[in-house]
């Protein structure tokens, strides 16, 4: 990627703040680590932050106050962490501005989930600028999916009906081609969800897909398996924009 996600962590747990740390880079996003309110303001001064996973109970000066203090300065994203989970603290986390709330002990999954979920509806990366047209449309080998009317169409131009699952396996194979996607990746990616999929559910979407765009589904050209290390998707594939896929 062009640009990788920049997670900032703010938690006094040296344990919780390793954790995320050693995982979201297991999963390509930078991740800074900070214990304290004066610790992230620094960070802020010089560097850019896509996202801040901030803990509501600090030393010093706690999460709400210094969350209070972001909705004010700038545009940042920010994910709830906290052992409470009273419903009256979600509630002013979410008022003042927190995109997200998650309570201890949480899945390291889940959470690296939500903050993909965030990350992209605020689209805080270049290819999401504004400048540049959403991409609806990915070409590859003769098919067409259409990512705005959730669409596959055939080299021969015929609809293919997908299930949900597979749109949304198909989808993420076509942004990450020619990439090593493991499974929990693949189920990060495609699914974001909360609860804990087993890794056999992606090895049976991914037959599925295959049943529908191969040739030979026993003999996978497009996505192929990688021993010890999930899946990748090798066609060569193009992109296009609402515009185009009007008027084409």
């Amino acid at each position: 990627m062009p640009h990788s996600p920049h997670i900032l962590v703010v938690d006094d747990d040296p344990k919780i703040r390793n954790g995320i740390s050693k995982f979201f880079e297991q999963h390509g996003l930078r991740v800074t680590v900070v214990a304290d309110g004066t610790e992230m303001r620094d960070i802020l001064s010089v560097s850019r932050i896509d996202l801040i996973i901030l803990d509501i109970m600090l030393t010093g000066e706690n999460g709400i106050s210094l969350l209070k203090d972001l909705s004010g300065n700038g545009n940042i994203p920010v994910i709830m962490l906290t052992a409470l989970a009273s419903e009256t603290d979600r509630v002013i986390g979410l008022e003042i501005g927190a995109e997200d709330y998650i309570c201890k002990p949480f899945s390291l999954r889940e959470l690296l989930a939500r903050v993909r979920v965030v990350v992209r509806r605020r689209g805080n990366f270049p290819e999401n600028a504004a400048t540049r047209k959403p991409v609806t449309r990915f070409i590859f080998d003769g098919w067409s999916l259409d990512v705005r009317t959730r669409t596959l169409t055939s080299r021969t131009g015929g609809y293919v009906a997908l299930t949900t699952g597979e749109l949304d396996l198909l989808r993420v194979f076509v942004e990450t081609p020619n990439r090593i996607l493991t499974r929990d990746q693949l189920l990060d990616l495609a699914h974001g969800r909360s609860s804990i999929a087993l890794d056999r559910a992606i090895d049976v979407e991914v037959m599925r897909l295959r049943r529908k765009i191969e040739i030979d589904p026993q003999n996978p050209q497009m996505i192929k398996t990688v021993r010890n290390g999930g899946y990748i998707f090798t066609p060569i594939v193009s992109e296009g924009c609402a515009q185009q896929s009007e008027h084409e």
